[in-house]
């Protein structure tokens, strides 16, 4: 099987991919989250697919798990794993609307990780058309969660990976056209300052402020960040009325380190942060936590695969370990052959400005079917 013969369509994709762009799924959102997950079922069940449904908890969307048919299912084979969630509230298609411009197209999470969920099927699809079989079964996991540390659906995920013999995941690609065989450690913070109120106009000085001391925190957990492992604050919730001295502020803070090693201790000076000062109480909570993820030979020969897969189709393929979490950190961590970053190229991720380059979904969906091909 050449995958350069098979007839990818990137008009065609695109069509296909705007419905599941439109369809808004922020993680907060369960019932949004659930709407996107029905549509790439049904697309999944025209397929051929036998659909899974697994109830969300902990206020988050379900799971999809679809196997495909093969002659040996049941027997350990791919795993393609991909969250659904994205980072944009409903509405946001509006100040981000879906737009082709030139050799881009923009719309929100259709970089992270729509465009790569999408290529996925489309790569199975083409496949299937060419009523091709592959050496191993396939089975497609869509999570409702990964934009805010996966916590309600890692032991799925993990579960899942140690049933199959290799995990591909088709989060973003790398600008120069590369895939990810290693993500960094990173664990969430959970931040809460309990200080004492009064009248902000009458009695000002009998309070302490919560807000304060959040604000006064905010600037030392900055100040901790090194080149081996940083730390930022991204939420921060404080006060009800502006004539009242602020009893509780709460915060959300994000540690990264390359090795496991120092994001340990990374984590202890969040934790040693604790305690109470001029009156006013910091408590730290360890959140959830992403394992570093260190590529092993079973990785690197997954790896040394994909880069004849593409070599073939005429493209270089660099690899390097990456920053920022995706659930290949847990795979990855377990041993099991994890290949990231075989999704879309693009870049704004995040953003009002979040885009793909339409020609890499073909590419990458050349790529993604040339695995599935040959992975035995």
């Amino acid at each position: 099987m050449n995958p350069a013969n098979l007839p990818f369509d990137s008009e065609a994709m695109l069509q296909g991919l705007r419905g599941w762009v439109e369809c808004e799924s922020p993680t907060w959102d369960a019932n949004a989250v659930n709407r996107m997950l029905d549509i790439a079922a049904r697309d999944m069940a025209i397929m051929g697919a036998t659909i899974e449904r697994i109830a969300g908890r902990q206020g988050f969307g379900g799971v999809i798990r679809a196997r495909f048919p093969h002659p040996r299912q049941g027997e350990p084979g791919i795993l393609i794993a991909g969250h659904m969630d994205t980072v944009h509230p409903v509405g946001t298609i509006e100040k981000l609307k879906w737009r082709r411009e030139g050799a881009r197209c923009y719309g929100p999470g259709i970089y992270d990780m729509k465009g790569g969920n999408y290529l996925s099927l489309e790569a199975i699809r083409q496949l299937m058309r060419a009523s091709f079989t592959t050496p191993l079964p396939v089975t497609v996991l869509f999570t409702p969660d990964e934009e805010v540390g996966t916590p309600s659906t890692r032991d799925i995920i993990e579960a899942e990976a140690a049933r199959n013999k290799y995990v591909l995941v088709p989060e973003p690609g790398r600008a120069d056209n590369g895939v990810t065989t290693g993500r960094y450690a990173i664990a969430r913070f959970n931040l809460e300052a309990t200080g004492r109120p009064s009248h902000a106009g009458a009695t000002l000085s009998a309070g302490r402020s919560a807000i304060r001391e959040m604000a006064r925190q905010i600037l030392a957990i900055d100040a901790m960040t090194t080149d081996d492992c940083t730390f930022s604050v991204g939420v921060v919730h404080g006060g009800q009325w502006v004539n009242c001295v602020a009893t509780t502020c709460t915060g959300e803070a994000l540690s990264m380190a390359k090795r496991q090693a120092d994001l340990d201790r990374g984590v202890e000076k969040m934790l040693a942060l604790a305690g109470t000062t001029n009156d006013v109480t910091f408590k730290v909570t360890r959140g959830v936590t992403r394992p570093v993820w260190e590529p092993d030979a079973g990785t690197m020969a997954l790896y040394e695969k994909a880069r004849g897969i593409a070599k073939a189709l005429g493209a270089e393929l660099p690899h390097a370990s990456a920053g920022g979490g995706s659930d290949g950190n847990f795979t990855g961590a377990m041993g099991i052959p994890t290949l990231d970053g075989l999704g879309v190229r693009g870049g704004n991720g995040h953003t009002l400005d979040e885009y793909i380059e339409v020609d890499s979904l073909v590419e990458r969906g050349r790529l993604m079917a040339g695995l599935l091909a040959t992975l035995d």
